[in-house]
């Protein structure tokens, strides 16, 4: 699957700094190894991948404060939802005033939140962010740059509301941290 990337950018002639930034993505983005894992998903059966997300995710649940007292089938029905995505370190996971389609649990890494006044606040290892937008419909009260390499889960805003809509009780426990949140933002 590499050597396909090779090839693009090679097509491409993209610049050597391009092409080590592209490679050093690879490398933490699969740490060596390359499989299709939503492939390999989509063959097992509901319990049996539930039983694998879970799984793969029991670090990001233990970290999470919003996961420890949570319903275990809202968990799951979450974490079934999230797509692990990686961010290296100056990348914008997000950007202040653009439209919010997914939120975000960081598993590993920090990342900076920046706001209007300048305020960073720093975030890490079992951190959520992004769902502010997803509530309000509204558009992105900061911007959050990832200051080491990221490892995130992203959350779809349907798959969101979808969820919530399944666990209403959820619903207001992000509204709760949402509105604690835009208050210490200003």
């Amino acid at each position: 699957q590499y050597k396909q990337v090779e090839q693009y950018m090679s097509f491409h002639k993209l610049p050597a700094e391009m092409r080590q930034k592209i490679h050093d993505y690879y490398e933490h983005r699969y740490q060596g190894k390359i499989f299709d894992e939503e492939n390999i998903l989509n063959e097992l059966n509901d319990p049996l991948r539930e039983e694998i997300v879970n799984f793969n995710c029991r670090k990001l649940v233990a970290t999470m404060p919003l996961f420890a007292n949570a319903d275990p089938n809202f968990v799951t029905a979450m974490l079934s939802k999230l797509r692990f995505e990686v961010f290296q370190p100056g990348d914008y996971i997000i950007r202040e005033g653009a439209v919010g389609k997914k939120m975000y649990f960081i598993q590993h890494g920090v990342a900076g939140v920046i706001t209007k006044s300048n305020k960073e606040l720093k975030l890490t290892d079992g951190s959520y962010f992004g769902e502010i937008c997803l509530l309000t419909k509204g558009r992105r009260t900061a911007s959050v740059r990832a200051d080491t390499y990221c490892r995130l889960y992203s959350l779809s805003v349907d798959n969101f509301n979808e969820v919530l809509e399944e666990y209403p009780m959820m619903r207001r426990a992000f509204e709760t941290v949402a509105i604690d949140r835009l208050d210490r933002i200003g």
